[in-house]
């Protein structure tokens, strides 16, 4: 390892050791990926007092840096949570292997036959914030896509990060596969995280996974393409026809269930016609569960509920609160959502299958839902074993990113001693 006071030169020599590994990994075959992370798996739940102890002394160094409680329950870790931990590895195990498979196969009058296939990437590199859980799901899927990963947590989850990144390590000389494939920079200086920005010549994609300063410092500044989200600002829409039991179970999951999750509501908009029936009952219910509601004036008169200001559209507060308005139509809630949204997740509540359907194909975010809470905005809730984010770009990997969306694809074209007229 180089010197660590050299950040270029040690980010080089990280970049260089995974384009190698990259290489080799391409050609890795199903089962040695398989075997590394069901090894990777099992240590992880083996060695969990070790991570559980190295996530105490980062949960120390979070409270005395001042983070918030959303950022204080992104960064923790607890027996529960490593069971998803080793349960999202063990999905990503039992998946089938993306890499060579066939996407598209045709014949031209030429005689030429043509296949499209996935292919890995490259080299990825992830730069993560507080969670620790990124430094599994991102190496793993990142593995399964025949990609070497380059990963940069977040200084508050130091210890955690390095655990559990050991554990992937494991798993690699299990399956006889390079430990180059799945890097953790191993310092907290925030000049490796610019560095990586601009390594052109050894990572082929940047991941950030963190809040909106984090995102926008990436998007900025990265030489690198980039698969991002820059904020999960999402809304739900309570329809004219609605069922009132349906609202009730949805928006108080998707608001208070988790709140520091990018899949969580922050913005409610009624229908006009139900506002003083299902949207009072939804908001005194949402109060009575702790939630600050800020409501526009035609909403105001609900006891309990605070004036909401401008700034309160089109904001992400992965807190316990919530933005409340009324809208006319489901045109006009389309209208606020294309305004205020950041094509990340929007849910319709109705019976309507019209409006749903008017609801989904006007709208062009990157997740659209009926009738389901938004907290299921997640890879895993996809069936993609784990997520190593959501990107609301126009990018091919859009939405859950799984080890699927982390290939690019190449042409294999055959011939019989084909020649061109």
């Amino acid at each position: 390892m180089k010197d660590m006071d050299n950040i270029p030169e040690l980010m080089a020599d990280i970049g260089t050791r995974a384009r190698a590994a990259a290489a080799m990994l391409a050609s890795a075959s199903p089962d040695a990926k398989q075997l590394a992370l069901e090894t990777a798996a099992e240590s992880v739940w083996d060695r969990r007092a070790e991570i559980l102890g190295g996530n105490g002394q980062d949960l120390a160094f979070g409270r005395d840096k001042g983070l918030s409680a959303a950022m204080m329950d992104r960064l923790t870790l607890d027996e529960e949570r490593l069971r998803g931990i080793v349960a999202g590895l063990r999905s990503i195990a039992a998946q089938v292997d993306p890499v060579g498979e066939v996407l598209a196969e045709w014949d031209q009058p030429s005689g030429l036959h043509i296949k499209r296939v996935r292919t890995p990437l490259g080299v990825i590199g992830v730069i993560y914030e507080s969670r620790p859980n990124v430094t599994a799901d991102a190496g793993a899927l990142c593995l399964k896509a025949g990609n070497a990963v380059i990963l940069r947590g977040g200084s508050e989850s130091f210890h955690s990060s390095r655990a559990l990144h050991e554990c992937l390590q494991h798993g690699l000389r299990a399956a006889d596969l390079p430990e180059d494939a799945i890097q953790l920079v191993p310092t907290r200086d925030r000049a490796a995280v610019s560095e990586m920005l601009r390594m052109t010549d050894h990572i082929d994609v940047i991941v950030p996974r963190g809040g909106k300063g984090l995102v926008g410092l990436v998007q900025r500044e990265a030489r690198v393409p980039v698969f991002a989200h820059l904020e999960g600002i999402v809304h739900i829409y309570i329809d004219k026809d609605a069922d009132p039991e349906k609202v009730l179970k949805v928006v108080l999951n998707a608001k208070t269930r988790r709140t520091g999750i990018c899949g969580a509501a922050e913005c409610l908009l009624i229908h006009q016609d139900v506002a003083k029936t299902i949207g009072r009952g939804v908001i005194m219910a949402l109060i009575d569960a702790g939630v600050e509601v800020r409501a526009d004036a035609t909403l105001a008169e609900i006891s309990g509920t605070v004036a909401a200001g401008d700034e309160d559209w089109g904001r992400e507060y992965l807190d316990m609160i919530i933005a409340a308005r009324q809208v006319p139509d489901i045109d006009a809630a389309i209208a606020h959502i294309r305004q205020y949204g950041s094509s990340h997740t929007d849910c319709i509540i109705t019976e309507d299958p019209g409006a749903a359907e008017k609801f989904m194909n006007r709208l062009d975010s990157a997740i659209l839902m009926h009738n389901v809470s938004t907290q299921f905005a997640d890879g895993g809730e996809f069936g993609m074993g784990a997520e190593i984010g959501i990107a609301t770009g126009k990018m091919h990997a859009r939405g859950p990113v799984g080890a699927a969306q982390l290939t690019s694809f190449k042409y294999l074209v055959t011939g019989d001693g084909s020649v061109r007229r």
